[in-house]
């Protein structure tokens, strides 16, 4: 059994990584810590646990009794949370904001994106959890990077539901404003860029090109909507400009052993994926450019079920345990 401590806990990352782990066959959660929170059900924050556990918040943090703790901060807090409060070094950590995820010489986080560092993440101990837009965007460029064909600009526009903001409230957040509504923010500067590159870079050897990323705030409270547009060189059907078929060959190889993320032969939509951990993949060809689009649940995908799918390859269990969630039919 897999001893499991969750910092931050009252947040939207926090009780959905509770609802998972609380029906996970291979885990205990010893603590789940909120200082604001401290004594309170988990319930009673987390409504839609009423019925399924009777935990408590604590303002404890007992590192001895756990085999892994989730930081489930805001970005930034990590690094201070962690020169503050040594871990013992028996105790793996999954941090789940963008504190380690570029890799750098003064720590040794492993960035976790399972389609392409599981063999990383499986002996490491420190692990940096991917970002929401940057797992989606990344899985429908991977198989592209690997094949050296990321060779001229590409254009990403992506739209998110309104959970990827966090659980505190601010001027974009609120349901007056959000709801029947769509705007754009971070234009080409958004923070996932950074370990969107350093991931093509390493898959492709280098990375000469921009991402030019457009983000929007969609009026839905879950799931990431991508589209991609990748142009290529010389005439279809060679080397540098593969046509559909090929194409369709390359994705569908890419991710023939990968645990959730699937390419699918027709047009995707977000609730295929909605409340899953999985991502879908999907590629259209036009003359010489690609279009192609991936889905994922912001808070699934793209936080806690990779954190979870994260945890089980660190510890030697089946990747998919405790995350064969299904999508709603409607």
């Amino acid at each position: 059994m897999i001893r499991v401590g969750i910092l931050g806990a009252a947040g939207y990352t926090g009780g959905e990584l509770i609802r998972l782990l609380i029906n996970h066959p291979e885990t205990e959660i010893v603590f789940a810590n909120s200082e604001s929170n401290s004594g309170n059900l988990v319930s009673d924050v987390h409504e839609g646990l009423l019925g399924d556990t009777e935990m408590r918040f604590c303002s404890e943090m007992p590192f001895d009794q756990v085999d892994v703790i989730f930081l489930c901060f805001g970005h930034g807090k990590s690094v201070s949370f962690l020169k503050e409060h040594p871990v013992p070094a028996n105790v793996k950590i999954i941090d789940l904001a963008q504190d380690f995820r570029i890799a750098d010489a003064s720590h040794d986080f492993v960035y976790g994106l399972p389609e392409t560092h599981r063999n990383e993440i499986s002996q490491c101990s420190h692990l940096a959890n991917p970002g929401c837009f940057a797992t989606c965007i990344q899985i429908g460029l991977l198989p592209l990077a690997k094949a050296g064909l990321l060779t001229h600009d590409i254009s990403v526009n992506a739209i998110t539901g309104s959970t990827g903001a966090g659980q505190k409230p601010g001027s974009t957040t609120h349901f007056s404003w959000r709801n029947n509504n769509i705007s754009t923010y971070k234009v080409f500067t958004h923070q996932h860029l950074h370990e969107i590159r350093q991931t093509l870079r390493e898959l492709q050897g280098s990375l000469e090109v921009s991402v030019d990323f457009i983000p929007y705030r969609g009026d839905f409270p879950r799931g990431i909507f991508c589209t991609e547009v990748v142009s290529f060189d010389g005439d279809e059907g060679t080397a540098g400009n593969p046509d559909a078929g090929q194409l369709e060959a390359m994705y569908k190889d890419y991710y023939k052993d990968a645990a959730f993320t699937h390419y699918v032969d027709r047009a995707i939509d977000l609730k295929q994926v909605v409340n899953t951990n999985k991502g879908l993949v999907h590629v259209d060809k036009f003359g010489n450019k690609a279009v192609i689009t991936s889905v994922i649940d912001n808070l699934l995908k793209g936080a806690v079920g990779q954190a979870v799918q994260n945890m089980n390859i660190m510890f030697g269990i089946d990747e998919t345990t405790g995350l064969k969630l299904k999508a709603s039919a409607f």
